[in-house]
């Protein structure tokens, strides 16, 4: 056990001194006192090893991620934040310091420096903010087939569908065009797509419409479309040497999980496609920051589950970071929890028999210790304390650490109506990705498709129903004209004549005036 404030600052100082470039998250906490040397890092080569960011209501998170976001930031690193609770925005003004900041400061020995930084704001549904938006040819027949759960005779149908779209040029841009698609192929397209593709259930077709219906009302109609989002618009650094802070606006979106969990799928996946191979760089390309995380999770199948996992296992490769805050280490699958290199657990509260078990639980998670008890001191953590733990240049987890957090440096309110009005406006990448697109794709194609069809058959009725008619008045007069009597004289025969004749224009009389009547013209 530690006797002193010096044998406890070399013992924090050993675990935390990196040859590469870090940041400092605040002071090691020495019988419940900040210890001013005893500064609490993490390497910034390590930060593609993912984290987490764990407590109760009101211990910090929060404020935590506040940090981690800016002191990435202005070492370069851009960041993506998911903010459901609209807490983050922020991040967009310079801090302001009181008597209780600098006397935070003074005691761990890191000034107070306000910060201004690069914010961009974005959105996938009604917020203000740029808009994030993916097509549905993007998203593919696999991807989508686990985003509605489809069993495998459904998502064969669905692949029938993009083949189909495909092979006759049809761009599936938007859910309109899903669902026009899915109409026509048990519609008017039935007989040959059952040709040349094979037999399509009607049933599965209606089950797959209902999921596209479900997403629709979750408000899928403004994600899926064009302007497709480019990722790399993501991952910007200015001249001053400041990552770019990206601001996703999700306060709407806590009653719509599906829509969440779709995009956050959609996006880690783009990203993993569309970065090279990287490795362990000096620093990430990207860090993203999913708050409130259970929701991705409580709404995952088990085969959305099966695709986070691959991607969260291979996309640090891409120099890619991923960050969950959440109450409770338990709130994410074990097997995704297993691959979080940065740990930082907030006070846990333990009311109920359930929650002092679940405290236990999470003392596990953590690295042993012979410094704390780990599951007493999680109860006794005072709000912007937290327990620390990340890994080394070597992948080695640092010593579990008691911090006292800094405070963040940047604005720790929301901004206006009338400030955030300010940074869409002004931004250039509201003005690229704003302007509504809606070029002709599957759904205009096959309704002109669908609507031709209905004329032909139009047409068709007409044209049987003139010939009927005609038949019809021909039979009639057939039997109503007066029979010629055979002559031999001249008179005679040219008075047969002119009954045939006769005949004949009264035959052409009534079939015109059947025509016209059929097609409705005046005469």
């Amino acid at each position: 056990m530690l006797k002193t404030k010096e044998e406890f600052a070399q013992h924090i100082n050993k675990g935390h001194t990196f040859e590469g470039d870090f940041i400092t998250l605040g002071a090691g906490i020495f019988n419940g006192e900040p210890v001013e040397k005893a500064n609490v890092k993490i390497a910034l080569k390590t930060l593609n090893r993912h984290g987490l960011i764990a407590g109760a209501t009101g211990t910090g998170k929060t404020k935590t991620l506040q940090v981690l976001a800016e002191e990435m930031a202005l070492k370069g690193i851009p960041t993506l934040l998911m903010d459901i609770k609209g807490d983050l925005s922020g991040l967009a003004k310079p801090g302001e310091t009181n008597k209780h900041i600098e006397k935070r400061a003074t005691a761990m020995g890191i000034p107070f420096q306000a910060q201004q930084l690069l914010v961009e704001l974005f959105s996938i549904s009604e917020e203000k903010g740029t808009r994030m938006k993916a097509t549905v040819s993007e998203f593919g027949p696999t991807l989508i087939s686990k985003i509605f759960e489809l069993n495998d005779t459904q998502a064969g149908i669905l692949s029938i569908v993009f083949k189909y779209c495909d092979d006759n040029n049809l761009p599936l841009l938007d859910l309109k065009d899903l669902r026009k698609t899915l109409q026509f192929i048990i519609g008017e397209g039935k007989d040959s797509i059952n040709v040349e593709y094979g037999q399509v259930s009607s049933a599965s077709v209606n089950t797959i419409m209902r999921k596209v219906i479900e997403i629709e009302e979750q408000g899928g109609d403004l994600f899926f479309g064009e302007r497709s989002f480019d990722v790399q618009d993501l991952i910007f650094t200015n001249g001053r040497g400041i990552g770019q802070i990206s601001i996703l606006r999700l306060t709407d979106i806590q009653s719509k999980p599906k829509l969440f969990s779709t995009f956050m799928l959609s996006l880690l996946a783009e990203l993993y496609e569309t970065l090279p191979e990287a490795g362990d760089l000096e620093k990430p390309k990207l860090c993203i920051f999913i708050d409130e995380a259970h929701l991705v999770f409580n709404e995952a199948s088990d085969a959305l589950m099966d695709q986070l996992e691959v991607i969260i296992k291979l996309i640090r490769s891409k120099g890619v970071g991923i960050f969950f805050c959440t109450q409770l280490p338990t709130d994410i699958p074990t097997v995704i929890l297993s691959q979080l290199g940065l740990k930082i657990q907030h006070a846990l509260r333990a009311f109920t028999a359930n929650d002092r078990q679940a405290i236990k639980v999470t003392a596990q998670n953590y690295p042993l210790t012979d410094f704390y008890k780990t599951d007493e001191v999680l109860t006794t953590l005072g709000i912007g304390e937290a327990f620390v733990t990340g890994l080394n240049e070597d992948g080695i987890p640092t010593p579990l650490a008691a911090t006292f957090m800094r405070g963040p440096a940047t604005r720790m309110d929301i901004l206006s109506p009338a400030e955030i009005n300010e940074i869409v406006d002004f931004s250039l990448l509201t003005e690229k990705y704003n302007k509504t697109i809606d070029r002709e794709s599957a759904y205009e194609i096959l309704t002109g498709k669908i609507e031709s069809a209905k004329n032909e058959q139009r047409q068709e009725e007409i044209r049987k129903a003139q010939e009927k008619e005609w038949e019809i008045k021909e039979k009639e007069l057939r039997k109503t004209a007066p029979k010629p009597r055979t002559t031999s004289s001249s008179s005679s025969s040219s008075s047969s004549s002119r009954r045939v004749t006769s005949f004949g224009n009264t035959i052409l009389k009534e079939l015109t005036r059947g025509l016209f009547g059929i097609l409705g013209i005046k005469r």
